[in-house]
C-alpha cells in the first residue's frame, strides 16, 4: 500500500466525516506491517493536522477551482504532499512521485497531472505560507486563539506554541512491581534514556520508544500515561479498603494507578462509552489489577449502583481536551467553539450528581484536561457558590495559593495541559 494513500484516507475520515484521528489512523495502519512504514503514516497525518490552514491556502492557491464530492480525497491528498516539501526532510521528488502514484491507488487516474501539476509548482515556487489572520498565523482556529488570550494575556502565545511540539513520552512506574529508582536502573540497563518526573511514580523519557523495547512491560511493570495525569492518584489520595468511585475511567489509567497506590481500595470505573470501556478492562488484566467495570453514565448512578455512597471520587470530566491538542491535533478542527459551552453544562450536571453519592467528610477529585477557564476554574467557583457542603483543598503545586484549583498549562515540567479541583464534604 501506498504510505501517502493511507495517510489521506485517514485525513479524509478526519477532515470530511469528523472521525477522531486516533481511531482513522490505526484502520489504515492495519495495512502496514513494518513499524517505520506505520510511524511516517503517523507522521503525515500528524503533521497534516498541526499545519492544515496555512497548507490548505497553499494548495487552493494553487488551484483554478477547488475539488468536490469524492475527489475531496485527492484534496487531502495534496495536504499530504505539499507537508513532506515544506516539513520534512524528504526529497522533493520522491515526495511528488509517491504522491502522484498515490493518487492512482486511489483510483482518481485523471487527477494525476493535477497533483504532480501542484506539487511541482509549489516545488519551484516554494510561495511563503500566509499569515494573513490568526487562524493562518498560528495553525490554530481563531476562536481557541482568542479563548487563550484571554485566558492567559502573557502566556498565550507559548501555549499556542507547545502545542505545536511533538509530545514527549512518559512512564509510571507501578509501585507494586519495583520502586521507579529500580525500574530507572533497568532502563539504563537496555540503553533508554530517562529521568524522574515531579509526581512520585513519573518517569520522562528522552525520546518516544516502542513499549515493546521497556522491560518487563507486558508483565505490568510500567504504563504509558502522561505526567500530568499521574497526578490524580497522589492527590486523591486512596486509603486501606476504601470505596472509591473513577466516574468517566475509560480508558482506565488512573483507575489502574488508584489499585496501584492502594491495591485494598474497592473501585468502581464507570464509562458512558462502551467500547472504550473495553480498554479499562485490557489496562486492568495487564496489570493483574481488579476492579468493578461499569457501563453506565457518571450523572445517573442511581441506575446503575445499589450499593454505599462513595469515600472518594475521582471525576475527569468529558472535556474539550484543549490541553492536549500536541498530542491530538485534530482535536482543533474536530472541537467547535459551541461546543465548550455544551461540556461546561454537561460537567455541572455529573458534577453535582457525584457529590451526591460521596459521603460526608469524603474527598472529590474534579479533573479535565482542558484549559478553558469555563470548564475549570469558572465551573469549580460556580459549584463552591452553588453547593454548600463543599470546601476547596487548596493544592500544593498551585503557583498562587488564592486560586481555584491548580492549572497545568501544555509544556510546563513537560507535561499536558490538565486541570485538578480537590473538593471536601462537609461532615
Amino acid at each position: 500500500m501506498n504510505l501517502r494513500a493511507l495517510a489521506a484516507k485517514a485525513i479524509y475520515q478526519v477532515l470530511e466525516n469528523g472521525m477522531s484521528l486516533s481511531v482513522a489512523l490505526p484502520i489504515q495502519q492495519q495495512h502496514l506491517e513494518n513499524s517505520k512504514d506505520k510511524a511516517l503514516v503517523a507522521e503525515l497525518c500528524y503533521g497534516v493536522m498541526r499545519y492544515l490552514p496555512q497548507l490548505d491556502k497553499c494548495i487552493s492557491d494553487c488551484m483554478s477551482k477547488p475539488l468536490k464530492g469524492k475527489q475531496r480525497i485527492i484534496h487531502q491528498l495534496l495536504l499530504v504532499g505539499c507537508y513532506q516539501l515544506y516539513f520534512t526532510r524528504i526529497p522533493s521528488h520522491a515526495a511528488i512521485s509517491e504522491t502522484a502514484e498515490a493518487c492512482r491507488q486511489l483510483r482518481f487516474e485523471g487527477l494525476v497531472k493535477v497533483v504532480n501539476g501542484v506539487l511541482r509548482n509549489i516545488q519551484r515556487q516554494q510561495p511563503q505560507l500566509a499569515e494573513d489572520n490568526d487562524t493562518l498565523k498560528y495553525n490554530t482556529p481563531a476562536w481557541i486563539v482568542k479563548a487563550l488570550r484571554n485566558a492567559y494575556p502573557d502566556q498565550w502565545q507559548q501555549v499556542i506554541e507547545q502545542s505545536h511540539q511533538r509530545p514527549p513520552m512518559w512512564l509510571r512506574n507501578n509501585v507494586q512491581s519495583q520502586t521507579r529508582d529500580q525500574y530507572l536502573a533497568q532502563l539504563a540497563e537496555v540503553e533508554i534514556e530517562a529521568t524522574a518526573g515531579t509526581s512520585s511514580e513519573a518517569i520522562l523519557l528522552s525520546s518516544p520508544t516502542d513499549v515493546n523495547r521497556l522491560p518487563h512491560f507486558s508483565d505490568g511493570a510500567v504504563s504509558v500515561q502522561d505526567g500530568a495525569a499521574q497526578w490524580a492518584a497522589s492527590l486523591l489520595a486512596p486509603q486501606a479498603n476504601e470505596l472509591i468511585l473513577d466516574a468517566c475511567a475509560a480508558p482506565g489509567g488512573k483507575s489502574c494507578h488508584l489499585l496501584e497506590t492502594e491495591p485494598s481500595i474497592k473501585l468502581v470505573a464507570v464509562d458512558f462509552d462502551e467500547k472504550r470501556l473495553q480498554r479499562v478492562s485490557q489496562n486492568l488484566e495487564r496489570l493483574h489489577l481488579n476492579a468493578e467495570v461499569v457501563h453506565g453514565d457518571a450523572a445517573n448512578i442511581d441506575a446503575w449502583w445499589q450499593g454505599d455512597k462513595f469515600d472518594r471520587i475521582l471525576l475527569d470530566a468529558p472535556c474539550s481536551a484543549t490541553g492536549v491538542i500536541r498530542r491530538h491535533a485534530d482535536i482543533k478542527w474536530l472541537r467547535k467553539e459551541k461546543d465548550i459551552a455544551e461540556l461546561a453544562k454537561l460537567q455541572h450536571q455529573i458534577i453535582d450528581h457525584c457529590w451526591q453519592w460521596l459521603k460526608p467528610g469524603g474527598t472529590m477529585l474534579y479533573a479535565t484536561c482542558s484549559i478553558l477557564p469555563q470548564e475549570n476554574k469558572q465551573q469549580i467557583a460556580a459549584f463552591l457558590e452553588r453547593t454548600p457542603d463543599a470546601t476547596l483543598v487548596a493544592i500544593a503545586n498551585q503557583t498562587d495559593a488564592a486560586d481555584i484549583g491548580w492549572q497545568i498549562l501544555p509544556g510546563q515540567d513537560n507535561m499536558d495541559g490538565f486541570y485538578y479541583a480537590r473538593l471536601v464534604k462537609s461532615k
